[in-house]
């Protein structure tokens, strides 16, 4: 019997890697380790969502089956989370970006609003990479 839910392992393992690997690709680009918001932010290198839901879709391969509900669920899940990085959100985080940039050249009093990141198409598959290697990883540790 298992004490920890691989399931559960998958995702808090899959989140870990991508968001610290996003980390050390900034803090090596930038030559600078005290940036420690890269930790949580959205976007950039690899994508944390799609390592995590990728993490959790091959455990539940793995352990219960490609052909079962499950399975299917958890790949309608990735491809939903996955679809949304690259389309929806990184849309809004360019037209926020925009917004942004108005207001600075106008010299206007409104707060600049938040632009959350969305990820490129290589950001979303090197994420979705992490998370079936870390899915792989845990369906062996844990078998």
């Amino acid at each position: 019997m298992t004490v920890f839910s691989p399931y559960i392992i998958a995702v808090i393992a899959g989140w870990i890697v991508a968001q610290g690997a996003k980390y050390l690709i900034i803090a090596i680009k930038e030559r600078r380790f005290d940036n420690l918001r890269q930790l949580y932010l959205s976007g950039n290198m690899p994508s944390a969502h799609s390592a995590t839901v990728l993490a959790l879709s091959t455990v539940i391969g793995l352990r219960d089956g490609v052909g079962s509900g499950l399975f299917g669920l958890a790949l309608l899940f990735a491809a939903i989370v996955m679809y949304d990085a690259v389309m929806v959100r990184r849309s809004s985080g360019e037209q926020g970006a925009a917004i942004q940039q108005l207001i600075r050249e106008q010299k206007s009093k409104v707060p600049l609003p938040r632009a959350a990141k969305g990820h490129t198409p290589l950001e979303v598959i090197a994420g979705a990479a992490v998370g079936i290697v870390i899915g792989l990883v845990v369906f062996l540790a844990t078998k």
